[in-house]
């Protein structure tokens, strides 16, 4: 009996498990890309990445020393030019002090020069003013004086905000705490009519041409800052002087400034204050009266 050649299936083998994830197994499979591989493998071969041709290692040479040329080069510049600018730096400082020195000492020209012309001022109003000589140079603040007065001490508030700069207007007085030049002109007055007969402002005395302005924050007299607080001494009969001061609108409009804006103020009355003269006056339109023929100009 012949035998029956045995039966072969043809069903297809069964699929794996994992089958359905080819992507995620063929990364497992392969980690290192076969370029990554290639690339390893030829610097296996050509040595540790160094050129291999001599016109390679020429060209790295010659950037290397370009390199070194240009750092040294800088370095060089560096230690030239350091020198120099230290000079140029002692020059200017030199000659800042230079010109520093120069002005004090013009500066002390101007006052010995102006001590000088206030010194012949008060001899042409002692020469020409008759007997009311000594009046007409107490009036003009040519002379120093000194008797009994009151001593006014204003001061802004305790908590002062600065301002935008511009004086106090009459109407609000909304802007901050600080004593401003409408306030110091207000007083200086207020002291005049009250019967005050000479007024120095921190040591500045007044006469008929001084001027309270603002520069900014600042009161000038005269052009000169004043630094807070600010202390007014007044010649003129001591105690009579103090209560006519507060009793008039000027002295009322200073109390106002004390309670509602917390300006701080003090009047006492002194038995002495001494008064300094007043810088060298500038008369540009004037003229003394020609008493020898007769006629004069004014």
């Amino acid at each position: 009996m012949s035998q029956q050649p045995p039966v072969r299936s043809t069903s297809s083998p069964p699929p794996r498990p994992d089958a359905s994830m080819s992507l995620l197994t063929n990364v497992m499979d392969h980690s290192l890309d076969d370029g990554y591989a290639e690339a390893a493998a030829r610097r296996a071969e050509g040595g540790k990445g160094l050129p291999s041709t001599l016109r390679a290692k020429l060209g790295v040479g010659a950037a290397l020393l370009l390199a070194a040329v240009v750092v040294t080069i800088g370095a060089a510049q560096a230690r030239i030019s350091a020198p120099t600018l230290a000079k140029e730096r002692q020059q200017l400082i030199d000659r800042i002090n230079a010109e520093t020195s120069a002005a004090d000492t013009l500066q002390k020209n101007v006052d010995t020069l102006r001590d000088s012309v206030g010194a012949k001022q008060r001899e042409a109003l002692e020469k020409h003013g008759g007997d009311q000589a000594e009046l007409v140079s107490l009036l003009a603040g040519a002379t120093a004086v000194k008797g009994p007065g009151v001593k006014l001490v204003v001061d802004d508030a305790k908590q002062t905000t600065t301002g935008g700069g511009n004086p106090r207007e009459n109407q609000g007085f909304s802007d901050t705490g600080r004593v401003r030049d409408r306030d110091m002109q207000r007083i200086v007055n207020g002291l005049w009519q009250s019967g005050a007969e000479a007024i120095a402002v921190n040591g500045q005395r007044l006469t008929a041409l001084s001027a309270i302005r603002a520069a900014g924050d600042a009161i000038l007299v005269d052009n000169r800052p004043l630094v807070p607080p600010y202390t007014v001494l007044a010649v003129g009969s001591g105690q009579k002087l103090s209560t006519a001061f507060q009793d008039s609108p000027d002295g009322q409009y200073l109390h106002v400034l004390q309670q509602n804006y917390g300006i701080r103020a003090s009047i006492s009355a002194q038995d002495e204050v001494r008064l300094p003269a007043a810088p060298s006056l500038i008369v540009r339109t004037a003229k003394p009266q020609n008493t020898g023929k007769g006629k004069g100009t004014s």
